[in-house]
Parts: structure tokens; C-alpha cells; sequence
């Protein structure tokens, strides 16, 4: 097969190719990096025009070119948005509804592992719009920076179209969409979205120094999002022979390879390699990433699936969480009554980090919010909020104030442990409501 010549004839423009998306189709949008800027402007283009219309829209962490398209909130209307996971684009849109009394989001709850299957048996499919990098001789893309559901939705769509963007890397694993799948061509060449590390808080360093105490060397990790995981990643510099297998590869993670201290060498899977299924930080992140055969990609049902996560040793999980009460029930998602967030893979891997043979999982959190005004250590937690992390699946819980692994407390033992997590300000006030609901 001549594969150019294939590639030719599917070549359009976003505008043409958007125009064949009936209305009432079901779109999936490309995880956050993986956005195709030129084919949501064109939608978002037939939508303004009034000529689409009762779209439902499912995408996963939003970035700006989502934000100012299929989310504008003159958009959102005819796009009908379905989050898979909350981030600050979702939560303005949600804003502009309030303000204008109208429903213009939806949230669907789940954990990340699980969203390929909900594409595959839950929701039909019809149009899924990514960017790729650029063919190679075989004529194959790969989805770069965004695996994640992206391999999923390619296959069990009605249509692909693929926005070729020659700044997104080229990824090993399996992150290959040959040129035979792919419905329609958009060329569009554009930096890629870039995310810097977090700001560092005078409490990351003794949160990232309490945890990196207990990563024993040859451990494999995963990192969340954040600036307490980007404070971990700088107390890991250190250790020896650490292994990466993570949902989110960022720059604190590429720091760790680059300084040698991240190899691979003694992962029980994918000996060597760098595992992870999306990719976000700055464009030295991406070039690095970039035909880099240590550096590979999976769909999340592999990299997130606690099963396959646990055969790694000594897996360990460092995550973050917005309170946890008393009993230590875990929220990662509301706040003040409102989602603000979503799982991801935060349950996937503590029960991951568990399963392991020496693993362990971390929840940490900063002791105070609103300038000290309010506590996140909570008696019990509030109306509106979820939980994320069962109580009986949270290990180690962590703030600037200590670390306590919960694994085999009473739940008097716990009540008075995570008190002393708690600023010391609120710690009567925690122990008295502790005595009130009989946990001491």
C-alpha cells in the first residue's frame, strides 16, 4: 500500500471535515494536551453559525483550546458537555451557568481506568477528534503525549479524524494509529500547551522529605498532579534505581530520569522503561519524550489497572486530597459543596500501591486551606462531599505536621493519629468532636 498516497487522499481541511458531523452525534474530545485546535474551532465555528446542533460532547481534563470553544458558554448549548474529569475550564463554565440559570455541564463520576470501557460498552461513539504526531514510512501516527482513552476511542469510533501536528512527539509503547484507521487528515502545525510546575508552598518540602523517607531505593512510583508531587520528585533526587510506571508523566518525574536516579532497572514490568499513559509540562518534557525508545506509552486500562500496576515491587503511590475525616475517608473532588475535581487514577493506584509486594500509597494534603482559616482534618465529611479513597483503602496519609499509616488502626487509634495531622490550632476542637461521636 502506498501510504503517502493514502494520506493524500484523506487530507482536508478542519472545515470540511467538520461539516460531515451530523447533528445529535456523540463527540469524544482528546485528553487535555491531545486537543485539536483547528477541528474545535471549526466545530465550535458550525455551532456559533447555527448549523450543529444537539452534540454531546465527552472529554477529559479540559485545556484552553476546549475552553475557548466547545466550552464557551455560547457554545456549550449545542456542544452539551459531559466532563469525565473537573478541572478550572469546567468549573467557569459552570459558573457562567449559575449566572444565567442554565445547565451547561455535565459530570460523569469514574475512575480513569474505567473510561475506555465506558466508551466501548456505555457510550456510542460516533466522531473522536485527536492530535497526532506525524506518519512515519509504515504509516503510522502515535497519540504522543495523550494515550489515556484516546487508543480506545480511535478504535471504536464511526469516525476518526486525526489533527497531524509534527511539535507532537512520537511515543513508543503502544500508541500507534496506522493511516488505514483513520477517517480524515487535518494538518496543523502549533506549540503544544505547555504546563509548569507548580508554585512550591513553605509546607511541600517537609511533606516531600516525610514521604521520600519511606520510598525505598529500586522502588517504582507514581506521581500525581500538583505542587505536593512536584515536592516529592525534588526529595527523590537522592534515591537509586527508581522505576516510573504513572498515569501523569511531568517534568518533576523527567528531572529524576535525567539526573540518573530514575532507570528502570529494577522494575518487575516493563524492565527499563518508563511507563505512563499522558504526558503533561513544559516543551523540553515533550522533546524529550520524543522517538525515545526508554520512554513508552499505554492505554490507561493497562497503566492504571490496579492489577497490572501491582506487579511491580515495591510500587508506591503519592497522591493529593482536598480533606479526610476522623475515620479517614478521603475527598479528592468536593469542595464547599461543589465537584471540583474528579478520582482519576487515585483509587486505581492506592489499591495498586497495596496489592504490591512492599508497596506503598500516600495521601497527602496541606493541614489548612482559606490562609488557615479552615481545616482539612474534618470530623466527618460534610454535606456535598464524595469519597474518593475509602477508609478502608487509605494507607498513608501525610501533611506538614507528621505522617500515619492507617493499615491495621482502630478507629480510635486513627481519630487520635490524624489529629495530630491537623494544624495545631484545631486539634482540641477535632478531639472534642472525636468524644462526641464515640471514636475515643
Amino acid at each position: 500500500m502506498d501510504y503517502l498516497a493514502e494520506y493524500q487522499r484523506k487530507l482536508t481541511t478542519a472545515e470540511q471535515t467538520v461539516a460531515t458531523i451530523p447533528h445529535g452525534a456523540a463527540l469524544v474530545v482528546a485528553f487535555a494536551i491531545a486537543e485539536p485546535p483547528a477541528l474545535l474551532h471549526a466545530i465550535a465555528a458550525r455551532a456559533r453559525a447555527g448549523d450543529l446542533r444537539d452534540l454531546r460532547t465527552y472529554y477529559m481534563l479540559a485545556f484552553k483550546h476546549a475552553a475557548d470553544t466547545i466550552l464557551a458558554p455560547d457554545v456549550a448549548p449545542y456542544t452539551n458537555p459531559y466532563s469525565l474529569f473537573e478541572g478550572s475550564f469546567d468549573r467557569a463554565l459552570e459558573q457562567a451557568g449559575e449566572q444565567s440559570q442554565r445547565h451547561l455541564l455535565n459530570f460523569i463520576p469514574n475512575n480513569f481506568s474505567q473510561i475506555p470501557r465506558l466508551l466501548r460498552d456505555y457510550i456510542p461513539v460516533d466522531v473522536f477528534v485527536v492530535t497526532v504526531s506525524p506518519m512515519d514510512k509504515a504509516g503510522y501516527f502515535t497519540l504522543g503525549v495523550s494515550n489515556d482513552y484516546g487508543s480506545t476511542a480511535a478504535r471504536c469510533c464511526k469516525r476518526l479524524i486525526v489533527e497531524v501536528n509534527r511539535d507532537m512527539p512520537r511515543v513508543f509503547g503502544d500508541s500507534l494509529i496506522h493511516v488505514s484507521e483513520v477517517d480524515a487528515i487535518v494538518e496543523n502545525d502549533v506549540p503544544l500547551i505547555e504546563v509548569p510546575p507548580h508554585p512550591s508552598r513553605p509546607e511541600d518540602a517537609a511533606i516531600g522529605e516525610a514521604i521520600a523517607r519511606l520510598v525505598p531505593d529500586g522502588a517504582t512510583i507514581q506521581l500525581g498532579i500538583g505542587g505536593i508531587p512536584d515536592a516529592v520528585a525534588r526529595s527523590l533526587r537522592d534515591h537509586k534505581d527508581l522505576g516510573i510506571h504513572t498515569e501523569l508523566l511531568s517534568n518533576g518525574m523527567l528531572d529524576l530520569i535525567e539526573r540518573g536516579v530514575a532507570t528502570g532497572r529494577q522494575k518487575t514490568l516493563h524492565r527499563g522503561k518508563h511507563v505512563f499513559t499522558n504526558a503533561m509540562g513544559t516543551a523540553h518534557l515533550y522533546e524529550f519524550i520524543d522517538d525515545n525508545p526508554s520512554m513508552e506509552s499505554y492505554p490507561v486500562w493497562h497503566t492504571n489497572d490496579p492489577a497490572v500496576a501491582a506487579q511491580n515491587d515495591n510500587f508506591v503511590s503519592i497522591n493529593s486530597i482536598i480533606e479526610v475525616d476522623l475515620t479517614g475517608q478521603c475527598n479528592a473532588e468536593v469542595l464547599s459543596g461543589h465537584q471540583y475535581s474528579g478520582t482519576g487514577g487515585q483509587l486505581d493506584f492506592v489499591r495498586a500501591a497495596f496489592a504490591s509486594k512492599g508497596g506503598k500509597s500516600f495521601l497527602a494534603f496541606y493541614s489548612t486551606a482559606q490562609n488557615g482559616a479552615v481545616s482539612r482534618v474534618v470530623p466527618r465529611l460534610g454535606s456535598g462531599a464524595v469519597v474518593t479513597t475509602p477508609r478502608m483503602d487509605a494507607q498513608y496519609l501525610v501533611t506538614e505536621y507528621g505522617l500515619v499509616d492507617l493499615k491495621g488502626k482502630s478507629l480510635r487509634e486513627r481519630a487520635l493519629s490524624i489529629v495530630d495531622l491537623a494544624h495545631p490550632r484545631f486539634r482540641d476542637d477535632l478531639l472534642r468532636e472525636a468524644t462526641a461521636l464515640g471514636l475515643i
